[in-house]
């Protein structure tokens, strides 16, 4: 049985411990989840950056633009959040975020889209596709070059992240310069070895994501929902995958990386060993969560550096 690492496993003892994720426990989940995030303010604190949530016209979409004062010509980085599908929102992903925009100087977008179950497949695809769109229409007004935009997002955000790719390569854009998938959750068939191992230990569990993609799909299949089933991986931008490997997402994005290895795609994987879902999150000042920062911001650097 793969072991935590240490100082990982000590962070997970000290989580609180919750409800099974279902149709009951839902709302008090969403709620939980909504309370604990930041706001801009208290993400951004004293730091010269200036932030504005902006609607996105014909649509129910809402993002939240995050910027250094006065940007011009930056790159380009548009968050989506995870949460399983049918979790959290837009906020989630603020300290990540900010992190980012005062490091690279990025113009930062993240979006808020309709969660399953209540609106599944292709509603939470669409608004995020909508989101990027508006994004890459309004490079201008916001000050970033729309030749370096990358798209990115954890888990739920990291399918997303990589079901867009492939919808913004078939429908001719935006372009992308990368797509950044941190233990992306692509493969709805829920059945590999990781699943199975890692059913019940760590912080996502197989239980749990049956409901999320259960929800999301509601007997669907496409593969913009479920990148794994794609079966045409060429053309797509440069991808980053992190993974730990000790979750279940391990086998699917290591399989998801090689597929894209094989198609031509300049892919880059890590997989930390005894790390497990959101190490990064449950345990910032570990060794593992630095040496995993340092891997993102060579690849970032390299990424728009060349794009």
């Amino acid at each position: 049985m793969t072991a935590f690492d240490p100082e990982l496993a000590e962070a997970l003892a000290g989580l609180p411990s919750g409800p099974p994720l279902s149709a009951e426990s839902l709302a008090g989940m969403r709620q939980a989840m909504a309370d604990m995030n930041l706001s801009c303010a208290e993400a951004i604190g004293e730091r010269d950056l200036v932030w504005e949530d902006r609607a996105v016209p014909g649509t129910e979409v809402v993002v939240t633009v995050v910027k250094p004062r006065n940007a011009q010509g930056a790159p380009g980085f548009y968050n989506i959040h995870g949460g399983g599908m049918v979790l959290d929102n837009r906020f989630a992903d603020l300290p990540r975020m900010v992190a980012l925009v005062e490091e690279f100087g990025f113009v930062a977008v993240t979006v808020d889209y309709r969660l399953a179950p209540e609106h599944p497949h292709p509603a939470p695809l669409e608004d995020c596709y909508a989101g990027l769109t508006w994004m890459a229409e309004n490079a201008a007004e916001l000050g970033f070059d729309p030749s370096r935009l990358i798209v990115g997002g954890g888990s739920a955000g990291g399918g997303l992240s990589a079901g867009i790719a492939l919808l913004a390569r078939d429908r001719g854009g935006p372009e992308l310069a990368g797509q950044l998938l941190l233990c992306p959750m692509i493969d709805s068939r829920n059945d590999s070895a990781s699943t199975r191992e890692f059913a019940e230990r760590g912080v996502w569990g197989r239980e749990a994501n049956e409901f999320g993609w259960r929800s999301l799909l509601k007997g669907q299949t496409s593969p913009y929902a479920v990148p794994s089933t794609a079966t045409d991986l060429t053309g797509l931008p440069p991808a980053f995958i992190e993974v730990g490997a000790a979750e279940i997402f391990r086998d699917e994005d290591v399989d998801y990386a090689r597929r894209l290895w094989r198609a031509g795609v300049p892919t880059e994987l890590h997989v930390w060993a005894g790390a497990y879902h959101g190490f990064d999150r449950f345990a910032p000042d570990s060794e593992v969560t630095r040496a995993a920062l340092a891997a993102r911001a060579s690849w970032l650097r390299r990424t728009i550096g060349r794009a």
